[in-house]
């Protein structure tokens, strides 16, 4: 009887985020391509490393990306568009940085590739471009080069694939229309040749993720997996990998794959153990994914050891791991010195959760089984349900006497529209930024010595005045038409408000991946919500008495609070949703008070919270909007609301951004060529809307001629006296001179077209 252990995946950033610093140096050209190379190879070291020292019987390779894991795959297979490759006869870390950024350390400039959220997380990743009649070929070694590097260390190891039909399902169709599904047999080819190379290394298992399998997949889908399946079915092991949901619903085609081994996710899915032993051949090995790889808090390790236990007596052998890749959790908490040792007797980060799996299967294996260890584990969560820094008794009853017409505004956007052109008096094409301006080192390091007690507060806050002082001056220098006060003082979107929110707490190191270099650091909700003290009124309030022009109020809405946030999970996400809005009400009540005319409530995780099957969904978007219009509803018709959403799927919920009703929507639309905008014609949008016409996340400075053909485009499916034009996001990483020559290029460019109206 031997139970083994493993993890999906492990943290590609470093404990102190190396790879990001490495990766950014190295684009600005402090460092050369052999300093990055190094920083990523002793990352690699080092996470194999500390996967073995604390207990993982089967350590992860190719869970390493320099951007992201799908474009690792599309280097791999050599699907790179044709702009990012222009002469080059190899691909290099360059073609990989130029297809994510849109340009490269020796400045080539090319439109990046579009980026969007992965299935229902705040990660990101490139989306593959597919054109008819593609040819896929093994030509980015990368998988083999760090296999062999873990081989060389000693390591058993289980190499990461993205699964095939998971890589063709999130592609994207450029050019003529064709079925994705055509280019499977030439994809199956490589995908063989790259299980022969782990063949040769004499690697046991190779884990192969398809979490499409908790989709509603179509047919010709499902009939594709037995075909890909049993193309690549051979002598090396396949561990077919799933998470973020239940799969279920597709176990009658999954249980005729030819496969070696299947993991469940047991925490996103809900499953039988011994139905499941049932389903399945006993040769078939089970991978049970029972530690939470995207929750913080630690596992009660006692109630999965009665579990596995009792499942033993079915199979003697199966493995047991993190429920999906523990890139979504910080590494260790350990180092963690803001923390109060009660908050950090619940939690488990990246490698905790390693110990977990190894305390557990440990005691699993052991003749004499003692629970000793385990009942020491969660010890000091079984207090916590009674703990005064989880109950706060003013807010679970302020949650009951939630109104329906707390939820609403007074009038329909028709009539509030008068009011708010009559108010607002702005021109045709009303021109914004979505909030954040450049965080300069200056700003930063004002915000750290504030942190750090070296400067006093008064001295914090006039600086903070004067940077916001500056920033409104830049904006009526560009001829902006409604101004914002440019964020100086926020550190991150969701990590700033909730540092006013009793109930949260906050890590000093505990960075995940979002995307490329960008990490973020999720607070973490351990109690019942409330606001401390007014947010951002003071700021506001400064910036609007420097400019006779509207400035927006700037808050991040109730759903993106609580899906960026590591949540709890003794109450449901509505109930935190509903905490949360509360408090934002609050705030734009008092914003209202003080003069400021536009608030916008930034959702962009809206889409991100959608469940993975259809019929999950109008429950999950009833009580979002439900959240969203708590917190904005609370206003006068003459107050205009605005929201702002990038990098998902709007076809998926246009009926709930419509109930949002919020006067002005702003979306991320440039990477996609503005194709996006047809779902809000389709659907018949009929509020105002400002889809973004350059992209942020680039160092690209557009042209006039690019943003006036964006706009011109735009009109083809907005109305002028609906459309509103903006970045397509906040620009707080982007430097002083990218951001005014950029948005110098779009006044230029709004101007050329009102003077063009005016010429009609």
């Amino acid at each position: 009887m031997s139970i083994k252990n493993h993890i999906l995946g492990f943290p590609r950033i470093g404990f102190y985020r190396e790879l990001k610093f490495a990766q950014e140096n190295y684009w600005s050209g402090k460092s050369t391509l052999n300093d990055l190379l190094l920083v990523g190879k002793d990352i690699r070291k080092k996470n194999w490393e500390s996967q073995f020292n604390h207990g993982i019987d089967v350590v992860s390779v190719g869970d390493f990306a320099w951007y992201d894991h799908m474009l690792n795959t599309s280097m791999m297979i050599g699907n790179i568009p044709q702009r990012h490759i222009g002469n080059e006869k190899v691909l290099t870390i360059d073609t990989l940085f130029r297809v994510a950024r849109g340009v490269t350390s020796t400045k080539e400039v090319c439109s990046a590739s579009e980026m969007t959220k992965w299935f229902n997380t705040n990660y990101h990743y490139i989306v593959p471009e597919l054109i008819k009649n593609q040819k896929f070929s093994f030509v980015w070694k990368q998988i083999l080069e760090e296999s062999d590097e873990a081989l060389a260390l000693g390591f058993k190891i289980k190499p990461v694939l993205i699964g095939p039909l998971t890589y063709l399902w999130l592609s994207k169709i450029v050019g003529q229309d064709f079925n994705k599904l055509d280019l499977l047999s030439s994809l199956l080819v490589v995908y063989r040749d790259i299980l022969s190379e782990f063949e040769k290394r004499n690697i046991s298992w190779v884990q192969i993720d398809e979490p499409i399998l908790a989709l509603d997949l179509p047919s010709e889908w499902k009939k594709a997996f037995q075909v890909a399946y049993t193309y690549l079915h051979s002598k090396q092991k396949i561990l077919l990998t799933t998470y973020f949901g239940d799969i279920t619903h597709n176990l009658d085609f999954i249980k005729l794959l030819p496969i070696d081994g299947l993991h469940f996710d047991l925490i996103s899915g809900k499953y039988n153990l011994f139905d499941l032993n049932q389903t399945f051949n006993k040769k078939i090995l089970f991978s049970l994914g029972i530690i939470n790889g995207r929750n913080i808090w630690k596992s009660n390790v006692l109630e999965w050891f009665n579990i596995l236990k009792s499942f033993m007596n079915l199979r003697e052998t199966f493995w047991i791991g993190s429920s999906c890749s523990l890139l979504h959790v910080p590494i260790d908490l350990n180092i963690e010195k803001n923390l109060t040792d009660l908050v950090k007797g619940w939690l488990s980060f990246g490698l905790q959760k390693c110990d977990e799996l190894s305390l557990l299967t440990q005691t699993l294996n052991s003749k004499k089984q003692s629970t000793k260890k385990l009942k020491n584990w969660i010890q000091p969560i079984i207090s916590r349900q009674s703990s005064t820094v989880v109950n706060n008794f003013n807010v679970q009853k302020r949650i009951t006497q939630i109104s329906l017409e707390a939820t609403k505004r007074k009038s329909s956007y028709v009539l509030r529209a008068v009011q708010q052109k009559n108010s607002l008096d702005l021109p045709i094409l009303p021109t914004t930024t979505i909030g954040s301006f450049p965080q300069t080192s200056d700003i930063r390091q004002l915000r750290l010595d504030y942190k750090n007690h070296l400067i006093s507060k008064i001295n914090y806050e006039k600086k903070i005045k004067a940077h916001i002082k500056n920033i409104i001056i830049q904006q009526e220098k560009f001829g902006l038409d409604v101004l914002v006060h440019g964020e100086p003082e926020r550190n991150d979107m969701v990590e700033y408000f909730s540092d006013y929110l009793e109930g949260f707490a906050f890590t000093e190191y505990g960075w995940v991946q979002s995307f490329g270099s960008r990490c973020v650091k999720p607070p973490i909700i351990v109690g019942d919500i409330s606001r401390i003290t007014p947010i951002t009124v003071p700021w506001s309030k400064y910036a609007q008495s420097l400019t006779s022009k509207p400035v927006k109020g700037m808050l991040t809405g109730p759903v993106t609070i609580l899906c960026w946030s590591f949540p709890r999970e003794d109450i449901s996400k509505e109930v935190i949703a509903k905490q949360i809005a509360l408090a934002l009400r609050d705030e734009v009540k008092d914003l209202e008070e003080v003069g400021i005319k536009i608030i916008q409530i930034d959702e962009p995780a809206l889409r991100e919270g959608l469940p993975l099957r259809k019929n999950d969904w109008d429950n999950y978007l009833r009580w979002a909007v439900e959240a969203f219009k708590l917190s904005s509803s609370g206003v006068k018709d003459s107050t205009q609301i605005h929201t702002h959403m990038c990098y998902c799927k709007f076809n998926d919920i246009m009926p709930a951004i419509a109930a949002l009703d919020v006067d002005v929507i702003t979306i991320e639309t440039s990477r996609s060529e503005m194709k996006l905008l047809k779902f809000f014609k389709m659907f018949d949008y009929p509020n105002e809307i400002g889809p973004g016409i350059y992209d942020i996340h680039s160092p690209t400075i557009p042209s006039v001629k690019c943003m006036e053909e964006r706009i011109l485009l735009a009109l083809n499916f907005i109305t002028k006296e609906r459309l509103w034009v903006n970045p397509d996001c906040g620009l707080k990483t982007r430097t002083w001179l990218e951001t005014s020559l950029s948005l110098q290029n779009m006044m230029q460019a709004v101007q050329n077209i009102r003077t063009s109206f005016q010429n009609k």
